[in-house]
């Protein structure tokens, strides 16, 4: 009888994975057809196809697309990002925006352009290198959080209140470097701080997908050790894990991923939170359909968030992560407040 709960799940998890799929085919569809003028969505196809007017093609290849294809990844990079360190500190409230990485990334990327910045706040180097400078942010604040944690790192109160004191210092130092500056383009770092995905072009994607790519297939190995790594450390060494080598592994791997997902769109927050939590309602507890479900669902997050303030608030353009702030705050909070009922 205790097995038929477990073949139940792995018996729904690829019909989960195919209406997810299905799901986010069609919402992606719809940011490219929506916006402050409908293309119908045989239209866009043909476009992508490499036909329609001149004025379908600019919409679709240079406006709408671009933003669909980066809230995608990067919403499904701090998804998976999310379910890593969930997984690995067996602590539902972990995730890139609690544990101080988006900060840190945030951190990274604004001394990257002050410090590369020359008198007439032009940029001297390659904006293609943005992306490295926020993974050293987000190493640089989850390092730290863990680090003051110490042997405690498994406590939720604990990361939260270590996770909010990393995360404040690095907003008070992100704010003294756009004031003092000079900074590159310092709208363009305050729309990072916000979190949106316009004014994305396709060489900024070229970028994310070449070192994204190479994280998810590293996560994709990882997962394979993902569930010993619940364990306690005397059991995980009996099955040949050495749990603190591993979760150092994983800390970085999230921190990596998080910081390209941001690298371009910005602190997005809350989908890394919430999207593991849903994948596992939605697809059940094994591995690797958790990793699918988790990058779908955050992708899915991120376009829905991004199609909402187009379509509500054009022509004025919203940062999409005021949607995921406003869905995810009150979320964070329920879970927090079950975590002290479950704890008290």
């Amino acid at each position: 009888m205790t097995g038929l709960p477990s073949q139940l799940s792995q018996a729904r998890a690829p019909l989960a994975l195919a209406l997810l799929c299905g799901a986010f085919l069609l919402l992606g569809a719809c940011g490219v057809a929506l916006g402050s003028t409908w293309i119908p969505l045989e239209q866009v196809v043909s476009v992508i196809l490499g036909a329609g007017e001149k004025t379908e093609r600019l919409i679709v290849l240079q406006l709408r697309l671009p933003r669909v294809v980066i809230a995608a990844l990067a919403g499904g990079g701090m998804a998976v990002a999310g379910f890593l360190l969930q997984k690995i500190t067996r602590n539902a409230l972990a995730s890139p925006g609690v544990l101080g990485v988006i900060d840190g990334a945030a951190l990274g990327v604004v001394i990257f352009l002050a410090a590369l910045s020359n008198e007439s706040n032009a940029l001297v180097t390659s904006i293609a290198y943005q992306p490295l400078a926020a993974m050293v942010g987000a190493v640089l604040g989850i390092g730290m959080v863990f680090f003051l944690s110490g042997r405690q790192s498994t406590s939720a109160v604990r990361l939260l209140l270590f996770g909010i004191a990393v995360a404040a210092v690095f907003k008070a130092l992100v704010m003294v470097m756009m004031l003092i500056g000079p900074i590159y383009r310092t709208s363009q770092a305050a729309r990072w701080i916000a979190g949106a995905v316009n004014e994305i072009n396709w060489s900024e994607i070229q970028v994310t997908l070449l070192m994204l790519l190479p994280l998810l297939v590293l996560t994709f190995f990882a997962a394979r050790r993902l569930p010993p790594a619940d364990l306690d450390e005397v059991s995980a060494r009996s099955v040949g894990l050495d749990l603190p080598i591993f979760r150092v592994a994983i800390f970085a791997l999230a921190a990596g991923l998080t910081a390209v997902s941001v690298a371009f769109v910005g602190g997005v927050g809350f989908i890394g939170l919430m999207a593991p939590h849903l994948a596992r309602l939605v697809v059940g507890r094994n591995v690797y359909a958790g990793l699918l479900g988790s990058f779908l669902l955050g992708a899915a997050m991120l376009v829905g968030a991004d199609l909402i303030v187009r379509v509500l608030f054009s022509p004025v353009e919203v940062p999409a992560g005021t949607v995921t702030a406003v869905i995810g705050a009150p979320y964070f909070l329920f879970l927090l407040m079950s975590r002290q009922r479950h704890d008290g």
